[in-house]
């Protein structure tokens, strides 16, 4: 068999099966159609129109204040995008000698 089908988005099982037209999981029982679109899903550019994923590697595009402390984050400063969230700061990253912090995709190009 060459084709792989995905893990359930539930349990991440690795043991789901087709039923029909959708995907089943015999250890949590989800059922999921898996080419449906997930319109919840937040989609987010960085400074240049370059589309973003969680998991990308960023660089900053400009020198940015951390609030709360005196630190500066420099132009050029790498980070790697752990989730995309609703709101001001719309991206949850692990940024270089930093920590996990928020920063806003338009202070962010691809790496």
């Amino acid at each position: 068999m060459t084709d792989t089908l995905p893990p359930c988005p539930q349990c991440n099982s690795e043991y789901a099966y087709p039923d029909q037209n959708l995907l089943v999981c015999p250890e949590c029982g989800n059922e999921w159609d898996p080419n449906a679109v997930d319109e919840d899903a937040i989609v987010l550019k960085d400074s240049v129109g370059n589309l973003l994923a969680e998991g990308d590697k960023v660089t900053l595009i400009k020198d940015l204040k951390v609030k709360g402390t005196s630190t500066t984050l420099k132009v050029g400063t790498k980070a790697v995008i752990k989730r995309f969230v609703d709101g001001d700061h719309d991206i949850d990253c692990k940024v270089d000698g930093a920590g996990a912090m928020m920063l806003k995709s338009k202070f962010v190009k691809k790496a």
